[in-house]
């Protein structure tokens, strides 16, 4: 996919004082929508090294605890999760506990066809968070719970009750089986790349982002809450 002109042209790139994790123009960084697209999009892939410095991947839910109710802070928020205790990713955080978490929203493909002329290129539109954050182990079965029953309020509340009332046989193994952990903030980049720098394009997208997918018409609603389209 051709991105030059679409998207990610030459001599937009963003200087930054901190180390990179994407590629981010500045007319696509939007900081203060971090943790709207985390909230929506909460199923995360988890990066870290292996033990012969190679990305070793997991996918997982997690849950956002902020730290505040300044949408722009987001530097002190902690991140939640769990993975099996068999999987070997549990030791890899314990001996290298700096990560990166990737959450991906809504993407679609972008037709040349919603500009009034004819010299243009396709591209992808998209909605991307990478955080880098210091993981630290919780431990206890009483830490466990508090993160599922957390994951439960936020994805199936009616079952809170029927976890509950499981038996301590049933629940106690199913909590040894996994290692729960938070992650503190200490970087984050937030891209949302709708095509921003190109006006003459917005009414055309929207408009057959609208009629799409349902990944489509998740990025008509982010280009009205941009307000790039009336």
């Amino acid at each position: 996919m051709l991105h030059r002109q679409l998207g990610e042209d030459r001599g937009a790139l963003r200087t930054h004082s901190r180390p990179l994790t994407m590629y981010l123009p500045k007319q696509f960084d939007h900081p203060s929508h971090a943790r709207t697209i985390i909230r929506e999009n909460p199923f995360a892939s988890l990066i870290s090294n292996d033990d012969d410095g190679f990305p070793f991947v997991t996918h997982l839910p997690i849950k956002l605890q902020p730290s505040t109710t300044d949408e722009n802070d987001v530097s002190s928020d902690l991140l939640l999760g769990h993975v099996a205790k068999g999987n070997p990713h549990a030791n890899y955080l314990k001996q290298r506990p700096e990560v990166l978490l990737v959450f991906m929203g809504p993407h679609a493909y972008m037709s040349p066809s919603v500009y009034p002329d004819l010299v243009r290129v396709p591209t992808w539109s998209y909605l991307a968070v990478h955080v880098k954050a210091q993981v630290r182990m919780l431990e206890g079965e009483e830490a466990k719970d508090a993160i599922l029953k957390q994951l439960i309020s936020d994805h199936e509340p009616s079952y809170a009750q029927q976890w509950r009332q499981l038996p301590s046989s049933y629940t106690e193994p199913m909590l040894n089986a996994i290692v729960a952990f938070e992650m503190r903030v200490l970087k984050i980049q937030t891209k949302v790349k709708l095509n921003q720098h190109r006006p003459e394009s917005h009414a055309a997208m929207h408009a057959a982002y609208e009629a799409g997918n349902p990944s489509e018409k998740e990025l008509a609603l982010w280009m009205r809450r941009l307000g790039m389209v009336a």
